[in-house]
């Protein structure tokens, strides 16, 4: 990449005159705009010739990192591959070029994709019905909440107030609780990571309207005591939610409907295979256990993610029912790998069997210096993507790997080498790591400075 000039901002490039493209004819008639709705001055966009905004946004795009040119090992959100196929699919011109006016019965067949994918998911699950309206995970996770707080309101039981959530839980969790209106309350967790049931047991009455679990938990560990604690919230009238974000490890192995869950949704960027959202729809399907699909939410019939949804039925039926139940295990068995490969020089705070992903505690030599975040830095100059770090906050240098079922015995050889390299640099030259990344278009940033010193738009755009 030429990044002396064209990493530089689009605005930097730009030239007085330099004109880049040329509208057609105008066939329509003439319409004055009044006064009111023109601008009071020039619009200050930048003046480019073709060819550099060409290199510009080709130059630049070599700078983003996904999953399909690197190890993506980012724990909690599960940067799986999105196979190809899925994209064929969902690119057929019978399926784009729907639009959301048309009369119901020429879109019979994508409503027959959106019927096939609820009884899949359902199937999958272990629940009895599914929405899609849902366009995210935490958009799933209001929604899952909501149906909960409309069946207590339907019951006249409106003192239900309340949502128990573990300690170790995703901050998604609480925040979505807090916008639905209710209250948290904190469970905290064994040392062996999994919730306390006697601390749960103090924090159960009639005011609880539900427990917010994922299983495995955050740290990647399955809660033992699973059936028990669901039976605990449900003999006290609350409901129990499933938060689908690591519902990887389960896919085929496991049902949370099985284990009593009664709400749950799904991220089918995760589990699924679809693509991370990144601004753009995404899909939180949310399911329910049977008598609360009442409770779904009542809004236009057009979906504005259905091309999400085709991919996740997509990857689903090119799986088959067969091949799906390898998915978990493979998901686990690629974790467990990488964490026996590296416990020895990498803090391990919980020594047990984890499912789809782990977390260490930083460096085993505490004695280096090198923190969790210069060894996530010194990743990127060997080209890998950085694991989660500092999540969950249950420890001080945190590390969440989770490497997904796709990758080969190879690319977690190659990541095992690496961090193993690093550890040995942080022994030998820990400056080397303090100081990374050194070979990325952008150097090591003053994080701190940079969220205190916010600069939201180009300087010629700033006022005085």
């Amino acid at each position: 990449m030429n990044n002396k000039l064209y990493n530089n901002l689009i605005f930097e490039l730009s030239n007085p005159g330099c004109v880049g493209y040329s509208l057609p004819r105008n066939e329509f008639p003439h319409h004055e705009i009044s006064e009111s709705h023109l601008r009071n001055k020039e619009c200050d966009l930048p003046e480019c010739d073709e060819l550099t905004v060409v290199r510009h946004y080709t130059n630049n795009s070599g700078n983003n990192f996904g999953v399909d040119n690197g190890f993506y090992p980012l724990g909690s959100c599960t940067m799986k591959y999105n196979p190809k196929i899925n994209d064929e699919m969902a690119g057929m011109k019978e399926f784009t070029d729907i639009h959301p006016l048309q009369p119901e019965t020429t879109t019979l067949g994508c409503q027959a994709v959106t019927d096939e994918l609820r009884s899949v998911l359902s199937q999958i699950t272990g629940m009895d019905d599914f929405t899609l309206k849902p366009c995210a995970g935490a958009h799933g996770e209001l929604t899952g909440l909501m149906i909960i707080r409309a069946y207590h309101e339907s019951r006249k039981d409106t003192k239900r107030t309340k949502v128990i959530i573990p300690d170790s839980a995703h901050g998604t969790n609480p925040a979505s609780a807090a916008v639905c209106g209710l209250d948290v309350v904190e469970v905290k967790s064994m040392p062996d990571g999994t919730v306390d049931a006697e601390d749960l047991a103090t924090k159960l009455d009639d005011t609880v309207a539900a427990m917010m679990m994922t299983n495995p938990n955050t740290l990647g560990i399955f809660e033992h005591d699973i059936l028990k604690i669901v039976d605990m919230v449900h003999k006290c009238g609350g409901l129990m939610y499933y938060d689908g974000a690591n519902f990887n490890p389960l896919l085929g192995a496991c049902r949370p409907g099985d284990m009593g869950f009664d709400v749950l949704h799904l991220n089918l960027h995760k589990t699924f295979s679809t693509p991370h959202g990144g601004g753009g729809p995404g899909s939180g399907p949310v399911g329910v256990r049977k008598g609360l699909s009442q409770f779904f939410p009542l809004v236009n019939p057009y979906h504005g993610n259905f091309l999400v949804e085709l991919r996740g039925l997509a990857y689903v039926l090119s799986l088959g029912k067969e091949n799906i139940k390898n998915v978990g295990p493979l998901a686990t068995l690629n974790a467990s790998y990488i964490k026996e490969s590296l416990k020895d020089i990498f803090e391990l705070p919980i020594e047990r069997l984890c499912k789809h992903e782990f977390v260490f505690n930083g460096l085993l030599d505490k004695s280096t210096g090198v923190t969790t975040m210069d060894v996530a830095k010194r990743l990127l100059d060997y080209g890998f993507h950085a694991p989660t770090i500092y999540f969950p906050l249950l420890f001080h240098e945190s590390m969440m790997i989770e490497p997904t079922e796709g990758e080969s015995k190879d690319t977690l050889d190659a990541f095992i080498e690496t961090m193993r390299i690093i550890a040995e640099e942080a022994k030998e030259n820990p400056e080397v790591v303090k100081s990374a990344p050194h070979n990325t278009p952008i150097s090591r940033v003053d994080d701190v400075l940079a969220a205190r010193q916010l600069v939201l738009v180009y300087p010629n755009e700033q006022k005085d």
